[in-house]
């Protein structure tokens, strides 16, 4: 086959002339770059940081610090600042805490169940403190041996905190003697003593004995005096014994304890927006209950003698000896015979610029009922069956195993 004139040397001029002109791209390249074998990867400087977060530090050492000379990683200036700020809030808790009210002459303090015990105690202090004392009694005795050993300033009206007339007569009684100038402080001292026994010892009867004076008497006597309370942005203090945080017998008792700690809480919580502070004095036993023992055994007397054959047989005669006997036996072992303690704590109430939510005075009220209301289910009824006797139909030996300890 004939070839074309020319064909080949015009492509050959093309390869040819592609040829040099790649040639002179590389070349063109090299003359820019260098030879091949001098080009280098750039190469970044790292930070001792950089190294040691790729070496898995976790914490960069820019970060530390010398505290007096000492370095410091970031950790333990961390444990050091919540530390200080740990002890710093202690600090201002206890400077908080030392604040007192001014201008406390003239102020006046509702005080129920004055006859005797801790209200009796709690209005002669005060009393001297220069309050004008307004002091609720049972009895007309009661009140009449207040007034003998008080100031002319210290005044007394009958109240039973069962009977809404006689709740209502006091409220007026308060109203007159504060003449527009509003209640300081609100002290509720349930004073009374409960039935206190197996409940299936109890009628409907006395669990309303308990709760119309310890709990529903206490809270409408303070409803009606909150418009005072409110003007004078006073507080209220709620005394509360610390034997009803733990239910451990029958009756209303404990009910109220809980009922009052419950209907101070919510008190609390929605009068504070009127400057109306109240606090909670949780007390144990002191030289007042003494006396309420006596009237306790005598409500067991009572109900044991109105107890039904059946009823009395499956508990024995001498699960009552026993229960008596542990009654007596657990006042006297926690009874302290100082009631400066409570004192101090219901005068702090009133008079600091910054109560307390909750007081706790006694060392019975401190360590033995909060660590039983506390404690697990199970340690704390091993406790108390150890404490008391054990029914005729249990079972089990009669006498509790600490009773005559």
């Amino acid at each position: 086959m004939a070839e074309v004139p020319g064909q080949e040397g015009v492509g050959g001029q093309e390869n040819s002339a592609s040829v040099p002109r790649r040639a002179d791209f590389r070349e063109a390249s090299r003359s820019k770059t260098g030879p091949a074998s001098d080009v280098q990867p750039p190469q970044t400087t790292q930070s001792a940081s950089q190294l040691q977060v790729q070496e898995g530090c976790k914490i960069p050492a820019e970060r530390d610090m010398k505290v007096f000379g000492v370095k410091l990683s970031f950790s333990d200036s961390l444990h050091i600042a919540i530390l200080a700020s740990i002890f710093s809030l202690i600090i201002y808790w206890l400077i908080r805490d030392r604040y007192r009210v001014r201008n406390l002459s003239g102020k006046h303090v509702f005080i129920t169940g004055c006859d005797t015990g801790l209200g009796n105690s709690l209005a002669k202090w005060l009393d001297k403190r220069g309050f004008c004392v307004i002091a609720a009694c049972a009895t007309e005795k009661g009140g009449q041996e207040l007034q003998s050993c008080s100031s002319p300033s210290l005044k007394t009206v009958n109240l039973n905190l069962a009977d809404s007339i006689s709740i209502a007569r006091a409220v007026g009684f308060v109203t007159e003697e504060t003449a527009g100038k509003g209640l300081f402080g609100l002290v509720c001292n349930p004073e009374g003593t409960a039935p206190v026994a197996p409940t299936d010892w109890l009628r409907i009867e006395d669990f309303h004995s308990v709760l119309d004076v310890n709990l529903l008497g206490l809270i409408e006597i303070t409803l009606k005096l909150l418009p005072l309370l409110k003007k004078a942005e006073g507080r209220v203090v709620n005394l509360i014994n610390a034997r009803g945080l733990m239910a451990f017998v029958g009756g209303g008792y404990s009910l109220s304890k809980w009922g009052m700690e419950a209907f101070s809480d919510t008190l609390r919580i929605e009068m504070q927006h009127f400057g109306v502070k109240v606090s909670i004095v949780e007390h144990g036993f002191f030289k007042a209950g003494v006396v309420n023992s006596d009237i306790t055994e005598k409500y067991l007397f009572r109900l044991w003698n109105g107890l039904t054959p059946e009823i009395r047989d499956s508990y024995g005669e001498e699960y009552f000896v026993e229960y008596v006997k542990a009654q007596r036996s657990s006042v006297r072992r926690l009874c302290d015979h100082d009631i400066s303690s409570v004192i101090k704590c219901m005068e702090h109430a009133l008079i600091a610029k910054y109560p307390r939510t909750r007081y706790r005075a006694g060392w019975d009220a401190k360590f033995f009922w909060l660590f039983l209301s506390y404690a697990p289910s199970c340690l704390s009824d091993m406790l108390l069956r150890m404490m008391f006797p054990a029914p005729a139909d249990s079972g089990r030996s009669v006498p509790g195993v600490l009773i005559n300890v």
